[in-house]
């Protein structure tokens, strides 16, 4: 099987179609164990998290075979898996619940004790990383995943089967960038009709947490990016008003007069939490999605919190279930009310990957998709 491998991280600004980052190499195709299922890849999906690994922004042990966000059809079966047949159609997640820790147990699987284990770690839920080269040398997994590849083995627990009339170009989304952002709305924030929402950063996650919005009933949905090019998708995707950074309060001010009441922070970065705080009303929500590298440390004025009310959320993965969010999400797209399809750049084969973060790092794609 063909796979995309990170052998060394790179720093920001790194030119990656002329550094080769991503290596497209032969490994031998393992087979499931118990608890396991072989899945071909049918179409991937490169997120920001990817470049953050890239860059080592987020640290994970190396080489590893890149890539969580995908769909694909059931190929093998483990020993023990009898709840999915071969040729399902399924969408893969990169948080692969156990059921049995504290976080599972109180009904928050995309916290799992264990999931965030064997993620660092680089192996899966049932066992250690099963990928090798032809010399035999271990190549880690990416999130439980590897989706840049032609076929990935996975927790069972990673995959949410799905109906076989999804496209796979709007299926691929559903497993990061759609659970993610939508979550952190309707999951986190609950957000409530004639509430105002700001969403800051425009990517795939922070453009679906501009759908959730509309879809909750946000009277103001304020989207804010840099990028210019960007603020078109936020109002296709049911923003009231795009601006940049710079713009922001007086984009607030002009809509609510007094701070929107939640604010959801898509960049990761700690200097953007600060300032997506200085938008909320008294009593309002920062829900912070992006992940800050993990030096970066939030400097806020303490008396926001009990002197005004605020909260700061965390949301991993959008705070989702992803056997009850992924159908639910499905079923607001199949409405008309969820259109992905405005996520989708444009499909590219494999081969090209190392232009793909080429392109994400400029900010010229939202979610550009890879076939094997």
């Amino acid at each position: 099987m063909r796979a995309a491998i990170l052998y060394a991280a790179v720093p920001p600004g790194t030119v990656h179609t002329q550094a080769n980052t991503l290596r497209m190499e032969e490994l031998e195709q393992p087979e499931p164990r118990g608890g396991e299922i072989g899945v071909a890849i049918t179409c991937s999906s490169l997120c920001h998290s990817d470049l953050s690994v890239v860059d080592g922004s987020r640290v994970r042990p190396l080489p590893m075979a890149l890539g969580h966000e995908a769909v694909g059809r059931v190929a093998a079966l483990g020993p023990g898996v009898t709840d999915v047949d071969v040729g399902d159609h399924v969408v893969l997640v990169f948080v692969p619940s156990c059921g049995s820790c504290r976080a599972c147990l109180a009904g928050r699987p995309a916290l799992c004790h264990r999931a965030a284990e064997v993620n660092g770690s680089g192996d899966l839920l049932h066992g250690d990383a099963l990928l090798r080269t032809a010399s035999g040398e271990r190549i880690n997994h990416h999130l439980g995943v590897s989706a840049f590849s032609e076929y990935a083995v996975v927790a069972r627990e990673s995959a949410v089967v799905i109906p076989d009339d999804v496209p796979d170009t709007v299926a691929a989304m559903f497993g990061c960038a759609v659970l993610t952002g939508m979550g952190a709305v309707l999951n986190t924030a609950e957000v409530t009709p004639g509430q105002s929402v700001a969403v800051v950063g425009l990517g795939a996650v922070g453009l679906s947490a501009v759908m959730a919005a509309r879809l909750a009933g946000a009277v103001h949905i304020i989207a804010i990016d840099p990028n210019r090019g960007k603020h078109r998708f936020a109002r296709d995707c049911g923003a009231t008003a795009a601006g940049t950074p710079e713009e922001a309060e007086g984009l607030v001010e002009e809509a609510t007069g007094d701070g929107v009441d939640v604010t959801v922070e898509a960049v990761g970065s700690a200097a953007v939490m600060a300032a997506s705080l200085g938008l909320l009303t008294r009593g309002g929500a920062l829900v912070s999605v992006g992940l800050p590298h993990p030096s970066a440390q939030l400097a806020v004025p303490a008396l926001q919190f009990a002197g005004a009310g605020k909260r700061l959320l965390g949301s991993y993965m959008g705070d989702s279930v992803p056997e009850r969010d992924i159908p639910r999400y499905l079923g607001f797209w199949r409405e008309g009310k969820l259109p992905v399809e405005l996520l989708h750049t444009d499909t590219r084969p494999l081969e090209e990957i190392n232009e793909g973060l080429d392109a994400l790092a400029a900010g010229t794609v939202i979610r550009r998709l890879f076939r094997a």
